[in-house]
């Protein structure tokens, strides 16, 4: 499963299940009026756990649907995981942004991660993070999220999902694979404003944005 043929076959099939599942799924969008200034094209840190990634997909194609223009751009690494993620994701019209390596090949870390980001957002385009990927721990944001908005100047806006049918898988992040059929909540807080000095404070406070918006999603849903 790890020769570059059956990853790029597995990233096709679930790829092609996702699209089909958050497809029949009816979905309902929270928090409209804070969605409507990114989906106009201004830009953002687009954030939620890393739980809600197979479901966070129905955002930007419902924009798409509504006349917004979500231009989305997701970080993955260019080692054999992230290239997994960036198939599947770009079937959901999401561009993937790989961080820049080394002259040997190696990934040259967080640093280059951040400035490629930047570009991004210094381009209009929306930067969409998932705050305690790729490995954990689940829901403890790592300050990489607060950092690339005290230095872009762009909101973070906390993001949620949820679905009536579904299957928790086993990871250590709980990770829900949406089911086809069911009803659908999408969650949108309002926009966080990161300072440039003393973006520590406000982690804690992106944290628990992205917490409230997943509790409002699984309320809502029921």
């Amino acid at each position: 499963m790890r020769r570059p043929a059956a990853q790029a076959l597995l990233a096709w099939l679930l790829g092609r299940y996702l699209d089909f599942a958050l497809r029949t799924t009816r979905w309902t969008l929270h928090g409209d009026e804070h969605l409507a200034p990114f989906a106009a094209g201004h830009r953002a840190v687009v954030a939620f756990w890393h739980e809600r990634l197979p479901l966070m997909p129905a955002l930007w194609t419902l924009a798409k649907r509504q006349g917004g223009d979500l231009r989305a751009h997701i970080l993955a690494s260019r080692h054999q995981d992230g290239r997994f993620l960036g198939e599947v994701m770009r079937r959901f019209g999401v561009s993937v942004v790989h961080g820049s390596t080394q002259r040997d090949g190696r990934d040259r870390g967080g640093a280059a991660s951040v400035l490629t980001m930047l570009d991004v957002l210094d381009d209009g385009g929306l930067v969409v993070l998932t705050p305690d990927g790729p490995r954990g721990p689940r829901r403890q944001a790592a300050p990489g999220v607060a950092q690339l908005a005290a230095r872009s100047g762009a909101p973070v806006l906390p993001c949620a999902a949820q679905t009536s049918r579904r299957r928790i898988l086993g990871s250590w992040d709980r990770m829900i694979l949406p089911l086809p059929w069911g009803r659908g909540v999408l969650v949108c807080g309002p926009a966080i404003l990161v300072p440039r000095d003393g973006w520590q404070e406000s982690l804690p406070q992106i944290a628990k944005a992205l917490s409230d918006a997943a509790d409002a999603a699984d309320r809502l849903c029921g």
